[in-house]
């Protein structure tokens, strides 16, 4: 199973560094809007609640498919980035003998949550 894994070690890397780039972008906005636009009462906070960003969603961008690759892409990425995390904190703490049962865990747990927000957007 290891040797899968070694494999597939570019495909997981890119997937990492993709994470790692949304995440980081969709923490900055968070920070913004909700630690200092709201706060400041720039931001109304009923313009943040689910059914309007969900008729926002299939109002306008439903038809769009690069709308959809991208709202998947929000989804997916995050799981492939804490997923390696958690396999390369258990490698540091000295796990690596259990990598690759842990590791196939790990990303079974991405690959799964990647299906079902695939799934998710593809429903709306």
């Amino acid at each position: 199973m290891k040797t899968l894994l070694l494999k597939l070690e570019p495909l997981i890397w890119f997937m990492f560094g993709q994470g790692i780039m949304i995440g980081t972008m969709l923490l900055t906005g968070w920070i913004l809007v909700l630690g200092i636009l709201m706060p400041l009462g720039i931001v109304d906070p009923m313009n943040l609640n689910y059914v309007r960003a969900q008729q926002l969603f299939t109002t306008s961008l439903l038809g769009i498919p690069i709308a959809q690759l991208l709202l998947a892409a929000l989804l997916v990425l995050p799981l492939w980035k804490g997923a390696h995390h958690v396999r390369s904190l258990l490698i540091d703490f000295g796990g690596g003998e259990r990598d690759g049962i842990v590791g196939t865990v790990l990303y079974l747990i991405a690959i799964v949550g990647s299906v079902m927000g695939i799934g998710a957007v593809a429903g709306i």
